[in-house]
């Protein structure tokens, strides 16, 4: 079991992140926020899980352990593959995430593409008695550490990264939209910064 990764970032996209790790490229599928977090060329850690299929080892990266932690408890409800434990944990940070199981706050839960009333509420009853095993993660911060986007483009980067996490093309391109203003106004903003951006507009 992989479960952390230290190593300079040397690349970075809308949902994944590349270490070099001594010379050995290893690339993680992230959330926004872990994105946010880190910048090409400097030294970041990932708290890892790794989920292995008969035919891909594909690995997921986190910057707080509790955000993995929250990745892997989503998946041991019912129906609940990888896919839709990231975009969970990219909507729900993990406070949230146990509020809303606990509290068996469906609205919140449906929040995440994929996740629908019915799946909600198994999500409350499968995972209440494990939810309170989170620790509360503390918010992350945009500063320090964004990501900076390599001139045109930023707008395709995001709706990409969206639609890796179930958004449809359609509601991708409009959240990117969405954002430009944020774009205008700082032109070296993050992409992670962008993508968290969208991602409150989407869970409105």
């Amino acid at each position: 079991m992989i479960a952390r990764l230290t190593g300079t970032v040397t690349a970075v996209g809308g949902t994944w992140v590349l270490l070099d790790l001594s010379g050995f490229g290893v690339r993680a599928l992230c959330t926004p926020g872990t994105v946010a977090t880190v910048r090409v060329g400097e030294t970041a850690t990932l708290h890892t899980s790794l989920v292995v299929r008969e035919d891909s080892l594909t690995l997921y990266g986190f910057t707080e352990a509790d955000e993995r932690d929250a990745f892997e408890l989503v998946q041991t409800a019912s129906g609940i593959g990888p896919k839709i434990a990231q975009a969970t944990v990219s909507v729900l940070p993990p406070d949230e995430l146990r509020a809303a199981i606990s509290q068996g706050d469906i609205a919140a839960l449906t929040q995440v593409p994929g996740i629908g009333p019915k799946g909600a509420q198994k999500m409350v009853i499968e995972l209440k008695d494990k939810v309170n095993a989170l620790g509360a993660t503390p918010t992350l911060s945009a500063g320090g550490g964004a990501v900076r986007l390599p001139g045109d483009g930023w707008a395709e980067q995001v709706a990409s990264g969206l639609e890796s996490l179930g958004w449809s093309a359609k509601e991708a391109a409009k959240a990117a939209e969405g954002v430009a203003p944020l774009r205008e106004e700082d032109p070296a903003i993050g992409i992670g910064e962008l993508m968290r951006a969208a991602l409150k507009s989407l869970a409105r």
